[in-house]
C-alpha cells in the first residue's frame, strides 16, 4: 500500500487538563501535533508525564492507523474494582495482615509466576508467531500474577460504608513483547514507505495492511490477556476474604486504561488511542488510583467530547522511580502511609542505586489525586471516595 502524505495538513491543537506539565511530555505532545494519521486535535489528561513517544495520559485519534506507542508497552494494563457487601470497617488491622498473607500465598508478585502453566481459552486463540516458546510459556505461568513497578492490590474503605477491593495490573510480559515487536515492525513500514515521523517512536501502520491487521489482532489478544489476569488475582483476592469474613459481591468494574479502540468521533469512524486514559463516556463507570498512601475513586464519565470522553488513569507521577529514590527520605514516606498495612519498602538490588530503599512508589512520588479530580470536573463525575487500608505491591 503506497503512503500519500496529506497536503499541508497544519499542527493540531493542543487541549490539555494538565496544569504542570513537564518539558518532555510538552515535546511529546507538540511530536503529535504533527503527526500525519492524527486528527482533531491532542488530549493531555491532568496526570500526563513523559512516556515512550507519547505522553502517559495522552489521548489522540488516527484516521485509518494505529500506534503501537499510543497504546503503550504494557497493552491493556487496567484497574479492577470490587465493593463487597462489608461494612468499611469490618476488617481490623490484624484482619488485614492475615488477607495479604493468604492473598501472598497464592498470587504471584513482582517477577514470580506460577510454578504450572495456566489454563484459559484466550491461549487457544491463533498464537503470534513471533511469541517464541519460553516467551509462551511465560505467558502461561504468568497469568494471575501481579507484577511490580506501579501495579498492586489494595484493600479499601469507601465513602459509601463499604469494603471494597482494587487491583491495578496489565498484560505483564506478552503485553511487552508484543508491543515492542510491533514497533519495530510499523518503524520499517514507515521508513519503507518514505513517512517522514515526527518522532521514530511514533511509528505507526494503516489499519487495512496485513501489518496493521495483525498489530490489532494481537493487541487484542493482550487486551483480553489483561482483562482475565485481574479477574484472576480478583478471584484470589476475594476468597482469601471470604475466608476470613464471608461476603457478597455488590459491584464490579474492569477497565483498561492502555488500548486503542474504533469510536464515532465528530461523525467519523477513528482509532482513539488511550495510553494511561480511560474512557469516560457519558455514565460509564470508571476507576481513578490514587497513590499507596492516598485516596482513590469510582467515577462516572461525563462524556466530555473535547477529551475524546476521557478521563486521567490515575494521580500520574510527580518524580520518576530513581528521582524519588534518590531524593525521598525513608521515614517521611512511611509516615505519609499513616495507618496503611503494607509491607516496608523493597531495596533496590541492580544499579547505580543498588541497596538504597525503593521509594519509587512512595505517596510523595505522586501528584496529589485531590488535584487531579479537580482539573478534570468536566471529564468525569466522583461516585465513591475510597482510602486504602491494606497495600500489596510487586
Amino acid at each position: 500500500m503506497p503512503w500519500e502524505q496529506p497536503a499541508d495538513k497544519a499542527p493540531l491543537p493542543i487541549k490539555s487538563w494538565c496544569t504542570d506539565l513537564d518539558e518532555g511530555a510538552l515535546r511529546q505532545a507538540r511530536n503529535l501535533q504533527q503527526h500525519p494519521v492524527l486528527v482533531g486535535h491532542v488530549a493531555l489528561m491532568p496526570d500526563c508525564h513523559l512516556g515512550y513517544g507519547m505522553p502517559i495520559g495522552g489521548v489522540v485519534a488516527a484516521d485509518h492507523a494505529i500506534i503501537p506507542n499510543a497504546v503503550g508497552v504494557d497493552i491493556g494494563c487496567g484497574m479492577v474494582a470490587l465493593q463487597t457487601d462489608l461494612a468499611s470497617d469490618a476488617l481490623s488491622r490484624d484482619d488485614l495482615r492475615r488477607l495479604l498473607t493468604q492473598v501472598k500465598e497464592r498470587v504471584p508478585l513482582g517477577f514470580s509466576r506460577h510454578k504450572k502453566e495456566q489454563s484459559w481459552d484466550g491461549f487457544s486463540r491463533q498464537r503470534p508467531r513471533f511469541i517464541k516458546d519460553g516467551a509462551w510459556k511465560t505467558a502461561r505461568e504468568s497469568l494471575g500474577s501481579l507484577g511490580g513497578g506501579n501495579h498492586f492490590i489494595e484493600v479499601q474503605k469507601g465513602d459509601d460504608g463499604s469494603l471494597w477491593l482494587m487491583i491495578h495490573t496489565g498484560s505483564r510480559n506478552l503485553g511487552k513483547t508484543i508491543a515492542e515487536y510491533h514497533h519495530k515492525k510499523a518503524l520499517a513500514w514507515c521508513r519503507k514507505h518514505g513517512v517522514p515521523l515526527p518522532d521514530d517512536d511514533l511509528a505507526f501502520f494503516p489499519t487495512e495492511t496485513p501489518e496493521g491487521m495483525a498489530y490489532i489482532q494481537d493487541m487484542n489478544l493482550a487486551l483480553a490477556y489483561a482483562m482475565e489476569n485481574r479477574r484472576r488475582i480478583m478471584t484470589a483476592l476475594a476468597h482469601s476474604l471470604e475466608s476470613l469474613c464471608p461476603f457478597s459481591q455488590k459491584r464490579l468494574v474492569n477497565i483498561h486504561h492502555n488500548y486503542a479502540s474504533l469510536e464515532a468521533h465528530d461523525g467519523k469512524q477513528v482509532w482513539v488511542h488511550r495510553k494511561g486514559a480511560t474512557s469516560a463516556a457519558r455514565g460509564e463507570a470508571g476507576i481513578i488510583p490514587g497513590s499507596m498512601g492516598t485516596p482513590s475513586y469510582i467515577v462516572e464519565g461525563l462524556g466530555n467530547p473535547e477529551s475524546f470522553r476521557s478521563c486521567s488513569h490515575g494521580a500520574g507521577r510527580a518524580m520518576g522511580r530513581n528521582q524519588a529514590s534518590r531524593i525521598l527520605d525513608p521515614e517521611h514516606c512511611t509516615a505519609a502511609m499513616g495507618d496503611v498495612v503494607f509491607d516496608r519498602w523493597h531495596t533496590i538490588r541492580h544499579g547505580k542505586l543498588k541497596g538504597r530503599p525503593d521509594l519509587g512508589e512512595a505517596p510523595q512520588a505522586y501528584k496529589a489525586i485531590e488535584a487531579v479530580m479537580a482539573a478534570q470536573a468536566d471529564l468525569t463525575r466522583p461516585v465513591v471516595r475510597l482510602f486504602p487500608l491494606g497495600v500489596l505491591k510487586g
